[in-house]
């Protein structure tokens, strides 16, 4: 199974350790899923687990280590058509774009709402508790 995690479930993982997006993030490259990503879906990572760091004091080079990690297990994607605007938020195009071009199964997120519509293109919507649950049955 192949999916795109999108910013909030890993700006989740950096704030709690006890939740369903840590569970999915330590699986990460446990071999029962693979992640796709982009170049400025990375870059949205990093700003946006570093701003979320730094609130519960985990440092930089803690979130450029996950990064780092990230993209060496993760599907690397160049993404040469765009379908924006599409989605109510343009920010959540980005992962849709992604999706697509690396032909995901799915998209991972909090904010199901805000993808409303990508069933359009053969994509399932999981939050993280529920993706977990299917990946491991």
């Amino acid at each position: 199974m192949r999916v795109v995690i999108d910013t909030n479930v890993f700006v989740s993982a950096i704030r709690s350790r006890r939740g369903a997006s840590f569970r999915l993030l330590s699986l990460v490259d446990s071999g029962d899923f693979e992640i796709s990503l982009s170049v400025p879906l990375v870059l949205e990572y990093e700003y946006a687990m570093v701003r979320a760091g730094q609130a519960v004091r985990v440092g930089k080079r803690s979130v450029e280590d996950i990064v780092d990690y990230l993209c060496n297990v993760g599907r690397h994607v160049e993404v040469y058509y765009l379908w924006r605007p599409f989605l109510r938020d343009p920010s959540d195009d980005m992962i849709l774009e992604v999706a697509v071009a690396d032909s995901c199964d799915g998209i991972v997120t909090y904010n199901v709402r805000d993808f409303v519509g990508v069933e359009q293109f053969g994509l399932q919507l999981w939050t993280p508790r529920s993706f977990l649950e299917e990946v491991l049955k």
